[in-house]
């Protein structure tokens, strides 16, 4: 039987139609025609990795994906997270089926990505990444498996080296200013290379990216009648014209290098220096300590011979660690977590991991210059009880790196999207506090720590030294009302001295407590209201005294126009009708006077509460004042319930109008009565078979016949 290579169908396919058009797009002055050929038809004898897969093998091709090839270059250095990414058992040779596969972490868990043997070229030559060998093609196969990771080659053009880190590793990035660098630097990056973390770096052109202060630099307080308000600012700088454009000293602007290795040599004093790769596979660095630079003739020729050793190729090269803070704007710091080390001693350190969203009209609250929704975001404790193992720092202090990401954001661009500009602040509570915090907390506490800056990246991330104590940290993003997803990360760098961060929240969902039953008192004589009643009711309701659905909504609008303190035009159908699923007793599917006078009671104790967060007496409610609506009624429901409400019942400009917020209180009343039947023993659990689900779905109110 003939032997058929696989071929990814769906793929293949969008590559060839949909991208070539983009292709065109981007690289029409360089690529004049784009096909796909499999590697037998571009050389003789190709070969997955040959002698072992090194940096060498990384040359950047027309694809603007220097960040991505940067980080590949950082891989190489650490074989078992490369083999991790790259599982070596894969060859054109032996069991060739015309299929590799490649290892990629994705929030939270590593995922197979599978990929064909077909590769984009022009000229029959390779358009994107390749090896300086012409038979060998795994950093090809790995770029394209990035790319349909991210769901095309379109998607790689610009980004961030850490991304690209993170998704190799599984591990938490750190960003660090270098024009601010922290107290010794150089010692955080030798002790995170000794851990076996990756690094880049670059010169920022700020044309990509829109940095908002938060500002420790630049900090702003306000304070009007004893409140305290943290002030975000926006700063946009662009220069287009400065992109990849050269310095004086021959490096890159807006371009990604590796970070290899820290050195300290003997000279006069102890002189540092730093090890950088340009993965456009030449050197351009003409300042101290370039290839032919006297500086080397300064040094003991052990250290001279010890240092050109390490440099294997010629797109390596050396430069003081001064000379690197000043002509370097940024570093970017992938510290490998104990999922990647596994059995590794090297492991020093607890992360968790929490996947949350920012839901528009529950918890999309914005950041600190928005007192008024800011608390409605997403609240997750850390609880941290003991200092570092630093010997050499007298401190009382535990070090903690916070690292928020958004999700899909690079996948979505093809249609539209762009990273959210985000955030995040810490601040520190009383021990034991697990209720979600509101807003009148934030008003009169400043945040304990925050990110430096909001900005639109895939992810931000901050150290922060914090006394043993309890947090609680606030992921945002910069303005309200903005929809996405998220993972947030604290690791903590002591060994199993830090407690996994919670969402706050309550684990349990209670409804209206519970009351003593009363002893039966003498029936009170008729009010004059009630008598009311009792005549609307009996023209409408005949002799059986029932009402339908349709005739309760004429008698709550006959009712509500006797009331000039409720504004209301009525209550929909449906409204109506789970009214009447909540309080028919007696399984009749209407409502009797009883029944009916409980329901008035219930509408006018939730409209005094409904009036509380009316503040402009317009007979709406914002959707974020709806938690503590909820709260005030007796209700404790968890995030996803608060977010369901504002998605459900909110209007497009964030409003709950009288009626949708009574029909929500009437819905959430039927379910905790139906929950409360269910749960005999009180525990909180119940367990349902089919025929009760469907029961509880469909009437909404107490069982009474299913047991």
């Amino acid at each position: 039987m003939e032997n058929i290579l696989w071929l990814n169908e769906k793929v293949h396919h969008y590559f060839h139609n949909v991208k070539r058009l983009r292709f065109h797009n981007i690289f029409f002055l360089k690529i004049p025609f784009l096909t796909f050929f499999v590697f037998q038809e571009i050389c003789e004898n190709p070969q997955f990795i040959i002698d072992g897969a090194n940096r060498t093998d990384i040359c950047q091709g027309e694809l603007g994906d220097c960040w991505l090839l940067a980080a590949i270059a950082c891989l190489t250095l650490n074989e078992k997270l490369l083999y991790r990414v790259i599982p070596p058992d894969q060859s054109f040779t032996e069991n060739y089926a015309g299929i590799f596969h490649f290892q990629f972490w994705r929030y939270g868990e590593w995922i197979d990505v599978v990929v064909d043997d077909r590769i984009p070229t022009c000229n029959n030559q390779l358009v994107f990444t390749k090896s300086f060998r012409k038979n060998e093609f795994w950093s090809a196969l790995l770029e394209k498996a990035y790319a349909k990771l991210h769901g095309s080659y379109e998607a790689l053009k610009g980004g961030n080296t850490l991304e690209a880190m993170e998704d190799f590793t599984g591990g938490v990035t750190e960003y660090f200013e270098l024009s601010d660098d922290p107290t010794e630097l150089y010692k955080i990056m030798k002790n995170a290379l000794e851990r076996g973390s990756l690094m880049g770096c670059s010169i920022d052109v700020y044309i990509c990216h829109m940095i908002i202060l938060n500002c420790e630099s630049v900090k702003a307080t306000m304070e009007s009648n004893n409140k305290t308000y943290d002030v975000c600012f926006v700063c946009q700088v662009s220069s287009e014209s400065e992109l990849e454009s050269r310095t004086e000293q021959g490096l890159v602007r807006g371009h990604a290098y590796s970070i290899i290795s820290l050195e300290e040599v003997s000279k006069d004093t102890r002189i540092r220096l730093i090890r950088l790769r340009n993965p456009w596979g030449f050197v351009l660095w003409k300042g101290p300590w370039s290839a032919n630079s006297k500086e080397w003739s300064t040094i003991s020729a052990a250290d001279r011979e010890n240092l050109k050793k390490q440099t294997i190729e010629a797109s390596e090269f050396w430069m003081s660690f001064a000379d690197f803070k000043k002509n370097f704007s940024k570093l970017e710091m992938c510290n490998l977590t104990p999922d990647t080390l596994q059995g590794d001693e090297r492991n020093t350190w607890t992360v968790s991991v929490h996947e949350g969203r920012w839901v528009r009209g529950s918890s999309a609250g914005g950041c600190r210059n928005f007192p008024d929704t800011f608390w409605t975001n997403p609240q997750y404790r850390l609880q941290l009880y003991e200092e570092d193992d630093d010997p050499d720092d007298e401190q009382v202090a535990c070090t903690v790196v916070v690292a928020l990401m958004q999700k899909g954001r690079r996948m979505q661009r093809h249609q539209g999207a762009k990273f959210l500009t985000i955030g995040f602040s810490i601040y520190e509570v009383m021990c034991g506090q697990n209720q979600h915090l509101q807003k009148d907390f934030f008003l009169y506490t400043a945040s304990k720590a925050k990110c430096k800056s909001y900005i639109n990246l895939r992810e931000v991330t901050e150290r922060f030294c914090l006394p043993p104590g309890e947090y609680v940290i606030i992921p945002t993003i910069f303005k309200p009302h903005e929809e996405g997803e998220f993972i947030l990360r604290p690791i903590v760098f002591v060994s199993d001295r830090a407690l996994a961060s919670k969402e706050i929240e309550h684990d349990t969902i209670r409804g209206e407590k519970k009351k003593k039953p009363k002893r039966k008192l003498l029936q009170p004589e008729e009010t004059d209201e009630e008598k009311q009643f009792r005549a609307i009711y009996q023209q409408i309701a005949g002799d059986d005294m029932q009402i339908c659905a349709n005739e309760l909504k004429t008698i709550l609008k006959n009712v509500l126009s006797k009331h000039n303190n409720i504004k209301s035009e009525g209550f929909s159908l449906e409204t109506c009708r789970s009214m009447i699923a909540l309080m028919d007793t007696d399984g009749t599917g209407k409502l009797n006077l009883q029944e009916f006078k409980h329901l008035w009671k219930k509408i006018k104790d939730w409209q005094l509460i409904f009036k509380r967060y009316d503040k402009d007496k317009t007979w709406s409610i914002s959707s974020f004042e709806m938690r503590n609506a909820v709260n005030d009624a007796g209700f404790q429901l968890n995030k996803q319930l608060y977010d369901i409400i504002a998605m459900r019942y909110a209007d497009e400009r964030l409003n709950i109008d009288f009626d949708s917020y009574i029909c929500c209180f009437v819905r959430l009343e039927g379910m905790f009565r139906a929950f409360s039947a269910f749960d005999k023993d009180g525990d909180g659990i119940i367990k349902l078979n089919v025929l009760e689900v469907r029961h509880s779905y469909f009437c909404r109110s107490v069982p009474r016949s299913i047991t």
